[in-house]
């Protein structure tokens, strides 16, 4: 019964004519409750009917329609400027993962002895290991705890004439704790410093911004929210900073004439291409532009809301059963993540059960983390409920 998933509405294109198509585009297994998009996401069936036929070609034709795979490419290369707040294509570069986006930022600024960045406590390791890697050179990692009601004032107080950049999460992964990016942007921009933002957790959970947060850097691999594959990452970086880092990796993909191949000298792409030093992962492309295609057919208004509705359903559940809530449950701090304990339960024991059950979620976090999507029908989260 779908009918719980067709309160909210669905902008109309070719293949989304009702809000019972997005619930076709996700047939997951009978007894399977996916409550995981905080780590790896299901795919839509639109993502694999793009990679199926992109296998079809090449077992079939080979690269004969090369040029057409490329303009996938510059679709998504567009699909991604219009998820990071609607920012130039030229800002956009893709990456292999988000560890990579930041070790090319870590590694392309000059760093002296003594500049420090700015981390939180709650980091995932893709966004701390990069950062204390230049302790060789020198640097120094502050990591501002972000208990209290104000975090973000946390992180601005931590700030000092020696800091060089900001690297937060948007959501941190373990907590769900939603950041207010912009105050924290903005006195970046006021000071000087740079201003790096893993939006791994955001980007197809909620509306993002990059210019609105007076974001230098947004990350972000494509296999969580954005309900694409592993291998792939958004890699924005705004115009005005790109020539501030150092390119460390080289290849005939990153240069202003990559076509030919017989001129011997050569000058980085004017653009974010220069960051992609070889080959491109076509078939990542493939697939995470057909997962976008959802996002975008649907409305991250509309896929915000409907997501909103279901964090909803689990905390008023979990508080149901007498469980202490690990994320924040005010609408204005939570994106997709709830992360709870039971009061007699360790919370290994916990998800082992749910686990058993059918639950596909995670330990995080000092407990178990769920993360539905806007797609993610009620009867998944009742039964998940069910089996506390």
């Amino acid at each position: 019964d779908h009918r719980d998933l067709h309160s909210f509405p669905t902008r109309r294109s070719s293949d989304l004519r009702s809000p019972l198509d997005i619930a076709t585009q996700f047939p997951q297994q009978d007894g399977l409750l996916y409550l995981n998009h905080a780590a790896v996401a299901p795919w839509p069936l639109r993502t694999q009917a793009a990679v199926s036929e992109f296998a079809r070609q090449n077992v079939h034709i080979g690269a004969r329609d090369y040029p057409l795979w490329l303009k996938v490419e510059q679709q998504l290369r567009e699909r991604l400027a219009w998820l990071v707040g609607g920012v130039h294509i030229d800002e956009i570069g893709l990456l292999k993962n988000t560890s990579e986006g930041l070790s090319v930022i870590a590694q392309g600024l000059e760093w002296h002895t003594g500049d420090q960045i700015i981390i939180s406590d709650q980091e995932f390791p893709s966004n701390r290991i990069p950062w204390q890697a230049l302790a060789n050179q020198g640097v120094d990692v502050i990591e501002v705890n972000l208990e209290g009601d104000n975090p973000e004032q946390n992180v601005i107080d931590a700030m000092g004439p020696r800091t060089r950049l900001v690297s937060l999460s948007a959501v941190q992964y373990g907590s769900g704790l939603l950041m207010d990016m912009a105050p924290i942007g903005a006195a970046c921009r006021a000071q000087g410093t740079l201003f790096c933002v893993d939006a791994i957790q955001i980007l197809g959970a909620l509306p993002f911004s990059a210019e609105r947060v007076q974001a230098d850097f947004v990350v972000a691999d494509g296999h969580k929210w954005m309900l694409g594959p592993e291998g792939l990452a958004l890699f924005y970086c705004r115009q005005a900073v790109q020539d501030q880092l150092t390119l460390r990796q080289h290849g005939w993909h990153m240069v202003t004439d990559p076509g030919n191949y017989t001129r011997k000298d050569w000058q980085p792409a004017i653009t974010a291409k220069r960051f992609e030093c070889g080959s491109p992962n076509m078939l990542g492309a493939h697939a995470l532009n057909a997962s976008l295609s959802l996002l975008q057919d649907t409305g991250m208004d509309v896929v915000a809301n409907a997501l909103q509705q279901r964090v909803q359903r689990l905390i008023d559940g979990l508080h149901s059963k007498g469980a202490t809530l690990l994320s924040p449950t005010a609408r204005e701090r939570r994106a997709g993540i709830v992360t709870f304990r039971l009061p007699h339960e360790a919370p290994n024991e916990t998800f082992q059960r749910l686990k058993n059950g059918g639950v596909v979620c995670a330990e995080r976090g000092g407990g178990v983390r769920l993360s539905p999507h806007f797609y993610t029908t009620n009867s998944v989260i009742d039964q998940a409920l069910d089996l506390l």
